[in-house]
C-alpha cells in the first residue's frame, strides 16, 4: 500500500493545464516511472503553483539575470521563502512609547539622544513566521532611557533580528530583554556595536532563546570602549538544541566592566560559544560564568585572546562545562600579557586545551580532568535521572522488535518544523546559479545583505551540506524539483519505484500501539532512497541511498482505544558500522556503532522511495 495520497485518491492531473508546472511534473511522472500505482498526492502538491503565464514571464525573467528586481513578487506567485526589504524609518518620537503585537520593523535613530523614558516591547512579533527586525542607532546617545523587550518574538519561526550600534555612546539606562525569542524555530540575532563607548549602561539578558532550536547569536563589538558597562546572561539558550553563540570585541578596551553569565546554555544540545578578543585591554573587568554550559550534551567552547592585555582582570569559572557528554573547551593567549589579573576555575569540566595561557594568577579548584570523564559523567547521570537522554526524543530511535504488533510505544514529534514552500520548476531551477562558487550570486538574487543574515546563512549552510564529501556507502544528491527527485531515484532504484511517507503526525509526542505491519519487499533486506528537507529559498531536498536496509508500513493505534488513528512508514538501518559514536541513537538506546540496528519514522514531508512491490 503506498502511503500519503490526499484524500481526493489519485493525483492523475485531469483538469491540469499541460502548460503548467504541475501539467509538465506529471507527464514526466508517467513517462520516467513504469509502473501504474497511484501518484502521490502529498508529493504533487510541492509542485510550483506558478500557473502557464507566471511560469513563462519568471522564466524569461531568470534567463535575463533579472529576477533579483522582480523577487517580491516571485516570491509570492512561487511561494517560496524569502525575508521582506525593510525600508529605513526616520520616525521619531518624545515620550514613552509601547509596541505591542508589532511585527516586521525597521526602528532606526529611535530613541536617539533621549533624555530618561521607557520603551516597551511587549509580544513583539509573537507567533510570527519570518520575523525581520532591525533596530539601528536606537537609543543612540541618550540619558537615563530604559528598553524592555519582554515575550520579543515568542514562537516564532526563522527569527532575524539586527541591532546594530544600539544605545552607543548611551549615559546610564537600562536594556531588559526577558523571555526573548523563546522556542524560536532557527533564530538569527546579530549585536553589532551594541553599547559601544557607553558609560553605566546596563544590559540584561534574562531568559534569552530559551527552548530555541537550531540558530546563532552574535555579540560584535558589544560594550566595547564601555565604561562601567554592568552585562548579566540569565538563563540564556537554557534547554535549547544547537546553539551558537559568538562573542567578537566583546567589552574590548572597557572600563570596569562587570559580566555574568549565569545558567548559559544550561541543559543545552550541542551549544558552540567562542568568545575572541573578549575584554582585550579592557580595565579592572570582572567577569563571572557560573553554572556555564551545566548539564548539556557536548558542545564547544573557543575563549581566543580572552582578556588579553587586560589590567586587574577578575575571571571566576564555577560549574562550568559539566556537560554528561564531553564537550571541548579551548583556551588560546586567554589573559596573555595581562596585569595584576586572577582567574578562577572551580568544579571545572572535561577535555580542555590551555595554549598561551597566562601563568600568574591563575587557581584550579576541583579540575576535573579528562580521565575522571566516565566519573562526571555517571555522577551527572544520577543527579539529574534520564537527562542524559533528555535530548534524544522518546520514539525517534527504536529497534526493528518494537514493530510488533500489539507493541506500545512512544511516537516523537514528527510535524514538519520548516517553513511551507514549493518547488520551482526545473527549467527556472537550471537557470539559477547553485554552488559555493557562485554564493555571491545567489545572495544578490534573494537580497541576502551581510553574511549574517538569515538568508545568508540558510544559502552557505544548505550549500555547505550538498557538497560534502558522501558518507561511506552513501550516494546522495540535492534536488530542487520533484523531476530531479525522480531522476535521482530511478537511478538507484530502477524505474519500478513507490514513494512512501507517514500519513499524517496524529500520536505524535504520546504513546502509540503497532497495529499490522507489513514489511516492503517482503521485509528483505533492501536499498531506499530517503529524502529529507534542507532550509532554502524554494523546496530542497537532500536525498541519499544507504544500502542494508529494511522498511516497513505500519497501522498506528490509538493504545486505549485500539481504533487506528495514523499510517506509518518506517526504516531500519542494519549496518550502523560507519555512524559516529555520539549519534544520538546510540545515546538512546544503549549501544555502539555497528552492534545494532536502528529503525526510524519518516517524518511529516519526508518521504523514502522503494522497488515497486
Amino acid at each position: 500500500m503506498q502511503v500519503g495520497v490526499t484524500a481526493a485518491g489519485e493525483s492523475s492531473g485531469a483538469g491540469e493545464n499541460p502548460f503548467t508546472p504541475k501539467g509538465y511534473l506529471i507527464r514526466y511522472w508517467k513517462k520516467q516511472i513504469s509502473n501504474d500505482l497511484p501518484k502521490p498526492g502529498f508529493l504533487l502538491d510541492k509542485a510550483s503553483p506558478l500557473d502557464s503565464v507566471q511560469f513563462a514571464t519568471f522564466s524569461k525573467l531568470a534567463d535575463q539575470n533579472s529576477l533579483a528586481t522582480h523577487l517580491p513578487e516571485f516570491c509570492a506567485k512561487a511561494n517560496l521563502l524569502c525575508f521582506p526589504d525593510l525600508t529605513p524609518s526616520l520616525e521619531k518620537h518624545d515620550g514613552n512609547v509601547n509596541f505591542a503585537t508589532y511585527l516586521n520593523k525597521n526602528f532606526t535613530n529611535y530613541g536617539s539622544s533621549r533624555l530618561g523614558g521607557v520603551d516597551s516591547f511587549k509580544n513583539y512579533s509573537d507567533g510570527d513566521n519570518l520575523p525581520v527586525d532591525t533596530f539601528r542607532r536606537y537609543s543612540r546617545n541618550s540619558a537615563g532611557h530604559n528598553e524592555k523587550f519582554t515575550s520579543y518574538a515568542t514562537n516564532a519561526n526563522v527569527a532575524d533580528q539586527s541591532f546594530n550600534t544600539y544605545g552607543t555612546t548611551a549615559t546610564g539606562g537600562v536594556g531588559d530583554f526577558s523571555n526573548y525569542n523563546t522556542e524560536v524555530n532557527v533564530p538569527n540575532l546579530r549585536f553589532t556595536s551594541y553599547s559601544d563607548s557607553g558609560n553605566g549602561r546596563e544590559q540584561s539578558f534574562t531568559s534569552y532563546t530559551g527552548q530555541a532550536n537550531a540558530g546563532d547569536q552574535k555579540f560584535t563589538s558589544y560594550g566595547k570602549n564601555a565604561n562601567g558597562a554592568a552585562n548579566v546572561f540569565t538563563s540564556y539558550g537554557k534547554d535549547s538544541n544547537v546553539m551558537g553563540s559568538g562573542f567578537t570585541n566583546y567589552g574590548e578596551s572597557g572600563n570596569g566592566a562587570n559580566d555574568s553569565f549565569t545558567s548559559y546554555g544550561t541543559d543545552t544540545n550541542v551549544p558552540e560559544n567562542t568568545f575572541k578578543n573578549y575584554g582585550t585591554n579592557g580595565n579592572v573587568p570582572v567577569e563571572t560564568f557560573k553554572n556555564y554550559r551545566d548539564k548539556s550534551n557536548v558542545g564547544d567552547d573557543n575563549f581566543q585572546t580572552y582578556g588579553k592585555g587586560s589590567n586587574a582582570a577578575a575571571v571566576g569559572f564555577e560549574n562550568y562545562g559539566q556537560s554528561f557528554n564531553e564537550g571541548t573547551d579551548k583556551f588560546s593567549s586567554y589573559g596573555k600579557d595581562a596585569s595584576g589579573g586572577t582567574v578562577g576555575f572551580k568544579i571545572y569540566g572535561v577535555n580542555n586545551t590551555f595554549k598561551e595561557y597566562t601563568k600568574k594568577g591563575v587557581t584550579f579548584a576541583r579540575y576535573n580532568e579528562s580521565t575522571s570523564a566516565a566519573v562526571t559523567t555517571a555522577s551527572l547521570a544520577a543527579d539529574s535521572g534520564k537527562k542524559v537522554n533528555k535530548w534524544v526524543e522518546p520514539g525517534k530511535f527504536f529497534r526493528e522488535e518494537m514493530l510488533k504488533g500489539g507493541n506500545v510505544m512512544p511516537m516523537p514529534d514528527i510535524r514538519d518544523k520548516m517553513p511551507k514552500r514549493s518547488f520551482l520548476p526545473r527549467v527556472i531551477v537550471s537557470k539559477l546559479p547553485f554552488s559555493t562558487s557562485k554564493l555571491g550570486e545567489m545572495k544578490k538574487i534573494f537580497h541576502a545583505g551581510d553574511d549574517d543574515s538569515s538568508m545568508g546563512k540558510m544559502l552557505a549552510d544548505s550549500l555547505s551540506e550538498c557538497e560534502r564529501a558522501p558518507s561511506p556507502g552513501e550516494t546522495k544528491r540535492c534536488v530542487a524539483s520533484v523531476e530531479d527527485m525522480i531522476d535521482f531515484a530511478t537511478s538507484v532504484l530502477g524505474r519500478n519505484v513507490v514513494v512512501r511517507t507517514t500519513e499524517t503526525t496524529q500520536g505524535h509526542n504520546s504513546n502509540i500501539m503497532i497495529g499490522k505491519v507489513k514489511g516492503i519487499n517482503g521485509g528483505k533486506v533492501t536499498k531506499s532512497v530517503s529524502c529529507h528537507q534542507s532550509l532554502f529559498p524554494y523546496l530542497l531536498y537532500y536525498c541519499h541511498s544507504v544500502p542494508k536496509v529494511r522498511v516497513y508500513e505500519a497501522d498506528i493505534l490509538d493504545p486505549n482505544s485500539k481504533s487506528k488513528i495514523n499510517h506509518g512508514v518506517a526504516i531500519c538501518h542494519l549496518d550502523t558500522s560507519s555512524w559516529s559514536p555520539d549519534h544520538g541513537a546510540f545515546i538512546a538506546l544503549g549501544s555502539v556503532p555497528g552492534k545494532i540496528e536502528v529503525c526510524h519514522w519518516i517524518f511529516e514531508n519526508d518521504m523514502t522511495w522503494t522497488i515497486g512491490d
